[in-house]
């Protein structure tokens, strides 16, 4: 108990006395703020196609309104490109659907259809998130749409039986650096802090993994986690 208590003391000096403390047993983890972990930027979304851009092997519906043969569902090759009718072919790689859209419509517009309008749905193959650790089916699933935390560990059948709630580490790459942030799910459940968002190409780590035990020495002797700790992983 006391060699706990101590441990928690220095934990508490280390983040109220250093800007930028080092992770115990973890020296390339730097804590960079109790705040939410900062979503992918547009750069890091074209380079490893992450939510809401078309990828490979995603497969499009085309709706050309009152043109029924331009209208149609496309899978997009593994080079980024799809094969349309009067187009010919075109590049759809790190396009979102209504950039999709816009494309085709240009394409369109005065030579084959007077004002088309255009709308894209994308069934995405392309975009998946890794959830692993202590879930019932660690794996990859498909990021349709927003996915919060919560909802990514249920699409993986729910925490499993030796989970540690207290231990989520989501890591991502933002802005071309690799962050992770340590989140309590009984925290998030309790309303203390929003669910947050997870985005493609995140690992999602639950429970006893190495990324969440650079934490523990932070929070091993407390209650909940109130605010996610979110951390730089530093290149040496």
């Amino acid at each position: 108990m006391r060699s706990s208590a101590l441990i928690l003391s220095l934990a508490l000096m280390l983040l109220g006395g250093c800007a930028t403390p080092k992770f115990v047993g973890r020296p390339d983890l730097k804590l960079v703020s109790s705040s939410e972990l900062p979503p992918p930027t547009r750069k890091d979304l074209l380079l490893q196609q992450r939510s809401y851009l078309i990828g490979p092997l995603d497969k499009v519906t085309i709706d050309v309104y009152g043109v029924a043969e331009l209208s149609r569902t496309v899978q997009v090759a593994a080079d980024g490109t799809l094969s349309l009718p009067l187009l010919g072919t075109i590049s759809a790689m790190g396009l979102s659907s209504t950039e999709l859209a816009q494309k085709i419509g240009n394409g369109l517009r005065g030579r084959y259809v007077r004002d088309p309008q255009v709308t894209v749905g994308v069934d995405t193959v392309s975009q998946t998130i890794t959830v692993d650790g202590e879930v019932s089916k660690p794996g990859l699933y498909p990021v349709t749409g927003r996915l919060t935390l919560v909802r990514a560990i249920a699409q993986a059948e729910g925490a499993g039986e030796f989970a540690n709630l207290t231990y989520v580490a989501v890591f991502r790459q933002v802005d071309d650096k690799q962050m992770v942030a340590l989140y309590d799910v009984r925290a998030i459940r309790q309303g203390i802090y929003p669910d947050p968002e997870v985005y493609a190409n995140d690992l999602i780590s639950v429970g006893e993994d190495r990324g969440a035990r650079s934490f523990r020495t932070f929070i091993q002797a407390s209650g909940l986690l109130v605010a996610p700790l979110v951390a730089l992983i530093q290149r040496y």
